[in-house]
């Protein structure tokens, strides 16, 4: 069973070469993020073509996110479950598909540290454990995997230069810390189980020649609970999905499990 989580940074921009992609590649589920159309403007019936069942949770030219599935999509659970303050974006998108309870996740930027979305994305963060927590279907003993553009690069190797982060978003302690609550929950950021070098990024900035370059960050992250995680075989960054003509600035993220 392939899963992947892939920031396409609009589907009206990228339907084409996403559809492509998914010819290539024949993921089994796939979490998008920044698909930037309402729910009514989602090609579902493309995707369907392909084999696929969606679910997608938009709201126009900003945010949306989306869950593909050739294995089912059952539960499905648009913004943050439970009793709490839900988020005014459409930014998290819940479903079971295949026994795997699959979260598709767009982070908030942050934009700056004395910025008020800045508080808003450790808020966001914070929610999102409450969302576990809240959710009969994701226990830390279940099949879980939380995927998506978390806009955090984990630790110093996941950014090209260390220093651009210091006094930044992306970065900062109390982010990292908010991850550090995820994986205490009980969830592992995969990739790093099956890698340990520095430079592997999942995103690039457009500007500058950055991908080119060599002037990333891995913010894309597939967070996997202990059964998922025992039957991982294989993940990879598609850094040729970020090459060709108009592009996202992410690459697919790829984790493949054991049924």
């Amino acid at each position: 069973m392939r899963i992947v989580t892939w920031n396409i940074n609009s589907m009206r921009a990228r339907q084409e070469r996403v559809e492509e992609w998914l010819r290539e590649v024949e993921p089994d589920v796939v979490l998008l993020q920044e698909t930037k159309l309402a729910d009514d403007a989602f090609p579902t019936l493309a995707f369907e073509a392909l084999g696929y069942t969606c679910a997608h949770y938009g709201q126009g030219q900003w945010n949306g996110v989306a869950i593909l599935s050739k294995a089912g999509i059952e539960d499905v659970v648009s913004n943050f479950a439970g009793g709490g303050d839900p988020d005014p974006d459409a930014r998290i998108l819940t479903a079971t598909c295949g026994g795997v309870r699959v979260t598709s996740v767009y982070v908030p930027n942050g934009r700056s540290l004395d910025d008020d979305h800045y508080t808003y994305k450790l808020w966001w963060l914070g929610r999102l454990i409450e969302h576990l927590d809240a959710d009969p279907h994701a226990t830390p003993d279940l099949p879980v995997i939380v995927g998506g553009d978390f806009n955090i690069a984990p630790d110093d190797r996941d950014v090209h230069d260390p220093k651009v982060l210091v006094g930044a978003t992306h970065g900062s302690a109390p982010e990292r810390e908010r991850l550090a609550e995820l994986e205490a929950w009980g969830l592992t950021d995969v990739f790093r189980r099956f890698h340990e070098a520095d430079r592997m990024f999942s995103w690039w900035d457009y500007r500058g020649g950055d991908f080119h370059q060599g002037r990333g960050m891995r913010i894309d992250l597939l967070m996997c609970s202990p059964s998922v995680i025992e039957r991982a075989t294989w993940t990879a960054i598609d850094r040729n999905a970020r090459k060709g003509k108009q592009p996202s600035d992410h690459a697919p993220v790829m984790v493949d499990i054991d049924d």
